[in-house]
Formats: structure tokens, sequence, C-alpha cells
């Protein structure tokens, strides 16, 4: 203010105080006096306060010369300018403090350098990707508290936006698991080796980085990540390995001693099962991780295990195409192709943790369904301890994949039969998960291929081909569908109809003008039976069509004869034919059958369907094969544990019971489980008859007792 003149009025400089905040910078606000104006000013300021009045009034009295009034301005150009250079200095001095913040930045902790060097393309879009993620983050809070069943405001399960955000930062690393806070602050006391990668140990949490609240389902991912990795990692004494060294059991006794029940107790009644199997899977691990993380290709990429799936709600959808930090809630049915054992029905959360290039965890653990009156969870009859897998991504364009299963459920609704085979982990366990992977995955590679493999086969072309491996792959699932009794199908069980065996469950559905189908009312019916049989052995007689005479009553005109064979994967038997029946010479009542067949370690299907020429010349040519009416019978074979040996689990009072689960069980047998569907009548308003029940009914002992009988002899 110095700058502003020693004669100036005081009364004037307080003014100017005060009006400080009013006044505008620039050029552009700034009105330029005349050289008359500045005399006025010049002469006001020089007579003091009283000269500085009598310019104000000289100035009032302008306008009644006709002139354009004068404007007049507190401050002249050079104080105007000077107080600009006074805010430029500021101003510059800021940007030149927040260039060398963003040069040299400070962690806000412990005041050291954070990240050396200029911030690059890459941190500004994680920036950016952790805003919008944040946002998503919102959702969480209300998703959780309805699946869990807590009230938005309950003490009782805190599920608060800030305490969320403190507890999931999905974009930015911020421990050893790319900015996932680990449930509780704990470390991961290992090292996970896969190959030449190895998963280092999860970074020390600093206390303020816990917060008090947070999100219960984002806890259990969380935790259940953590179990998953150590149970991959880790060998003996937790896993117990078969005499072949082709699957692996898990030993409860270490296992509950060194880890909690963080899901609760176990209830009453429930059994434990656990397996861990590897492999190798022609699948890479993105495309591998889109399809675990679909529902849809879930279902379709295991259709004999899995018979039902959904996601429920998406939490997070995780970061682009890797999928990392996806988090979702999902219902599923799981289920072995037989009428003996029920469909597990569970609803769980499922987590993609891309660890490292190339590596992803993807791992499953159950929720609650529903609460009762007391607020207790309530399982439906099992329940999903923490299970997946890790993948690795090779460089020789295989992936390489390490399953858990590991699940609780209630053993009193599973059929005597059927107990050993599934306490064993030969009926849900994940050598059946691998086994499924590696051949799907391999029938996949055939369908995206340019040509597809067959054996001399005339008039089909490549694009037939494709068409007739897609209308096998319905049949297949059309199969499991009428075995099994999963709630997204339409069939209903019948009782008090007829006279049906004890162990055979009969099934109907009206179709009236569903196509892939006959329009009409359908007939499903189905059981299971031991076998004095290895599955090889079965698998062998059952797809042999010069064996089908032997107990197939569609052979009643003579042998069976191939015209087509497509082969869906390495391997003896994992392939689709075309049978006709009758002599090859004649193309009258030519009856023609489509048949899909192929088995591994996991057991054995061979399903099979009449079909019509002029359907089957139409999927040949290329054409549309949804259309092509469909009902399939077959049989699926399952290796067999003897009743006295429950493998490597534990019994009923958690004991654990010594592993005795072979390879080769050729001793054992096999569980064969026979499956038909009929059509009962044409029309679909007509009503089922007792005759049409106990038809399927023989037609199934029929067959049980032929195949028998044929074993016997050969």
């Amino acid at each position: 203010m110095d700058q502003l003149g020693e004669n100036a009025n005081p009364g004037g400089v307080e003014r100017m105080r005060e009006d400080e905040n009013e006044s505008r910078s620039g050029s552009d606000n700034i009105e330029v006096a005349s050289g008359d104006d500045q005399e006025a000013a010049a002469a006001a300021a020089a007579a003091g306060g009283a000269g500085a009045g009598a310019g104000a009034g000289a100035a009032s009295a302008a306008p009644s010369n006709g002139r354009r009034p004068k404007k007049y301005h507190r401050h002249t150009p050079q104080q105007i300018q000077e107080l600009e250079s006074q805010e430029n200095d500021r101003l510059r001095a800021e940007n030149d403090f927040f260039k060398q913040a963003v040069v040299n930045p400070v962690c806000n902790t412990c005041g050291g350098p954070a990240v050396p060097g200029e911030v690059s393309y890459e941190q500004n879009h994680l920036k950016i990707e952790n805003a919008r993620l944040k946002d998503e983050l919102s959702r969480v809070c209300s998703l959780t508290n309805k699946f869990l069943g807590w009230p938005p405001s309950s003490s009782a399960g805190p599920v608060h936006s800030q305490g969320l955000n403190s507890n999931l930062e999905l974009a930015v690393g911020r421990n050893g698991f790319g900015g996932l806070n680990n449930a509780g602050g704990s470390t991961l006391p290992m090292e996970f080796h896969l190959g030449n990668v190895t998963i280092l140990p999860q970074t020390k949490l600093v206390a303020h980085e816990i917060p008090h609240e947070r999100s219960p389902i984002v806890d259990v991912a969380l935790k259940a990540l953590e179990e998953l990795i150590k149970l991959a990692q880790i060998n003996d004494p937790f896993w117990i390995k078969s005499s072949d060294g082709s699957m692996e059991t898990l030993n409860l006794e270490e296992y509950n001693r060194n880890f909690s029940s963080w899901i609760g107790m176990k209830p009453s009644g429930y059994q434990t099962e656990a397996s861990r199997a590897t492999g190798l899977v022609s699948l890479r691990g993105s495309a591998l991780i889109e399809t675990l993380m679909d529902a849809n290709h879930w279902a379709e990429m295991f259709p004999c295990l899995v018979s039902r799936a959904a996601t429920i709600d998406v939490l997070s959808s995780g970061a682009g195409v890797t999928r990392d930090n996806a988090l979702q809630v999902m219902d599923a049915e799981f289920q072995v192709i037989s009428p003996l054992a029920p469909v597990r029905r569970m609803r769980f959360i499922r987590f993609c943790k891309k660890h490292s290039e190339g590596v992803w965890v993807v791992v499953d653990v159950s929720i609650d369904a529903t609460r009762d009156a007391a607020n207790t969870p309530s399982f439906i009859n099992c329940r999903r301890l923490p299970s997946g897998c890790v993948i690795q991504d090779l460089d020789n364009k295989y992936t390489k994949v390490t399953w858990i299963e590991h699940s609780e459920y209630d053993e009193s609704a599973v059929h005597n039969l059927l107990k050993p085979t599934v306490n064993s982990g030969l009926g849900f366990g994940a050598h059946r998960w691998i086994a499924t992977l590696q051949r799907q995955s391999e029938c996949l590679a055939v369908l995206m291929s340019a040509d597809i493999p067959s054996e001399d086969n005339i008039g089909i072309t490549a694009v037939g081909r494709k068409s007739m491996l897609k209308l096998a792959q319905r049949m297949t699932h059309s199969f499991c569908a009428g075995v099994g009794d999963s709630s997204v199908h339409k069939w209903e069980k019948i009782n008090n109809i007829g006279c049906v065996a004890e162990d055979v469950r009969v099934m109907s559905k009206k179709n009236v003008n569903a196509p892939g189908e006959p329009v009409g009312v359908l007939l499903s019916a189905a059981t299971s039976v031991w076998m004095p049989a290895t599955q090889k052995r079965m698998f062998d007689f059952l797809r042999e069509e010069r064996m089908r005479i032997q107990w197939d009553i569609l052979c009643d005109s003579g042998l069976m004869h191939e015209m087509i064979h497509v082969a869906k994967g390495p391997g003896d038997g994992n392939t689709v034919t075309l049978l006709r029946g009758g002599p090859i010479t004649t193309k009258e009542n030519m009856m023609l059958v489509l048949q899909e067949s192929w088995s591994d370690a996991s057991g054995a299907l061979v399903i099979y369907a009449p079909v019509d020429v002029a359907s089957m010349s139409t999927v040949m040519n290329g054409g549309d094969s949804a259309y092509v009416a469909l009902l399939p019978s077959g049989f699926a074979i399952l290796p067999c544990i003897p009743p006295s040996n429950h493998g490597g689990q534990s019994n009923s009072n958690g004991q654990l019971v010594k592993s005795n689960i072979d390879g080769n069980i050729s001793g054992n047998g096999c569980i064969l489980t026979v499956g038909f569907q009929i059509l009962a009548n044409s029309l679909p308003s007509a009503k089922l008859t007792a005759e049409s029940v106990e038809t399927v009914n023989n037609l199934i002992s029929c067959t049980i007792q032929k195949i028998k009988a044929a074993l016997t002899v050969t």
C-alpha cells in the first residue's frame, strides 16, 4: 500500500480495503480512464479528503454538459498492474509447488517419498478407474445387507460406505493382493509356487488401513481367498494321495487343527468331502476366467455337474477383461447323473482375483440363502466351503489348473448305493471338474477349428459336422435334465400312477409347441444299479454298435451300422456317430440313431436318440439343428467304491477314515444309471395313463437284465 502514494487520503485507503474483494483484476475488467479523468483523479488526490469530495461533486455534475459520463476507478492503471503482479507471483509459486509435488510425491503416512519419477499415463488411468470403482462400491452396502439379512442401519451387521471404501480398494495395489485388504489385517505366511511363478506373502497392513466397520461379504471373500491359496500350496500332511496319484483327499484332522470354522459350525448330520486335483487344459486362462464368471457359459462347460446356474447380483464387475476383483453372488445346483443322489442347491459368492500376469484365483464360498426367525444361518442341503481353482497360463498354449472342492452336505438324502462313492469325492470331487474341463476344452477346440477330423465321412460337409456336434451336445443336456431333479427343468415327479419299482424315478411333462422335442405328453424314467464290471468294460460294451443287438430293443431288425463318425477329441470313444439299422443295401424303413459317447476319469456317458432321415439330411448339410426333435436315452457310468470303504474323508462323527481311493478299481464294479425318455401321447392335453408309466418302467427293467446277462456271458 506504500506504493499508492504518501498523499493518498486515509479515508480513501480505508474504502479500498473494504471494497478489495469487489475489485477484479485483469485487463478485460478495466475501463481505462481518459486524460481528463486522470488529471481530475490526481487533483483529487493532491487536495486530500476535501479535494476528493470536490472531485466527486464535479464528476456528478459532468453529465449536465452533454458529454459522456466519466467513470472513475479507485486504482490507477499502474496500481492495478502492480496488484496483478502480486497475484501472478502467488499463482506462479503455487504452480511450481504442485509440479514439484507431482514429480516427487510424498507419503501422507510416513512423510517419505512415495513413487519416484513422473506420473505415467498408466497411473493416471488407474486413478480414473479407481474413481469409477469407488462409485460401484456404494452399491455394495445395500447389497450385502440384503443378502445377509441385515437392515441398512443394523448394528449387528454394519455395512456403511465409509468402512466399505476403506476395506475394499479395488483399483490400485496397497498390499500383496493388489489392493484388497486382508480381512482382519492378517498376513499370508506362505509362498505359492506355480512353476516359475511364486505368490509371495501379503505384506502386513498398517493399523489405520483396517476400518472399524467392514462389509461382511467382502470379509468372507477375502478369508476364502486366503484359505484356498493355502490349501492349493501346501501338501503333507493336509492332503492324502490316491495310490495312482490322480486324486487327493483332505486330511480333516489336520485341517480342523489349523483352520477355524469362520462360516459357522457344521450342521448336524452333515458329511464333509474335500478333494484336490491338478491338470493341463487346452484353454487360455483369460477364456477360462470369462467362462467361470458367466453363469450360462459355466453351466454349458460343465453340463454333467451343473444343472442350473444364475447370477443373483454383481457387486463388482472387475477391472476390464482381466476380471480382477470381480465379486458376485450366484445360485447353482450341482448334480450327479443319478436319480438316487439329490441335487445340491447352494447360494455362494464367487470372487476372481488376478494375482499376477497369467495367474488367477477364483474362489467360491457359501452364504446363507435364508434366515429363520432366530436370525441364524440356514442352508438348503449343502454348503460350499472355500472351493475353486488356481489358474496359470503356460508358454505352450496350455493352462495349468489346480482345483479344490470342499463341501458339507446332508448325507441322509443320499441313497445307500451311492453314499461311499459320493463321500469319497467320486461324485462331486475335484478330479471330476478337471476331467470335465479337459474334455470340454478339447471339444471346444474342435468346434472352433477350420476343419473337424473325421474318418472317411461321405456326404457331410465341415459345417455339417459342426452342426452334428451341436445337436449331440443338446441331446446330452436333455438326457441329464431328464435324470436329475433340477428346479430349472419342467419335469414333474409321478406318484401313485401305475406299478413302478422302488428305486425308479418317473417324471412327465407336456410339450405344446417348444422346439427340439416332440409335441405331446413326454415320460422320463431313470434308475441306478450296481454292475459287476469296470467302467471301461461297461463303456466299451455299450458304445459298440455291434453289441447293441444284445440289449437295445430298437435293434430287433438286426445289427446297427456306423454311417458317420466325428471325433470330439483324443482318445477312443470320445465321438459322435450316426448309426443306421437294417440291411445296408436298402433305404426303405431306414432307422437312424444319433449317439454321443465319452469316457474319462470322472465317469462315462453313452447317449443316443432316434432321428428321422429328413432332419439329419438338413443337419449334415449345415442346417440349423435347434429344431430337430429329440427324445434321448442312454447310460451314465460312475466308478464304484465298495460300501465298506468310505475313502479319505470323515465319518458322521468327524473321525478320519483311511483313504483307499484307487484309479484302477477293477474289483469294485461300477454304478450304471439307465434313463429313457418316450412319447406317451402325441396330444399335449391327453391324460397320463398307468399303462404308459408301467411301459417305461418295464423298459428299464428289461434293459438292465439284458445287460447283466450279456456281461455274464462275455
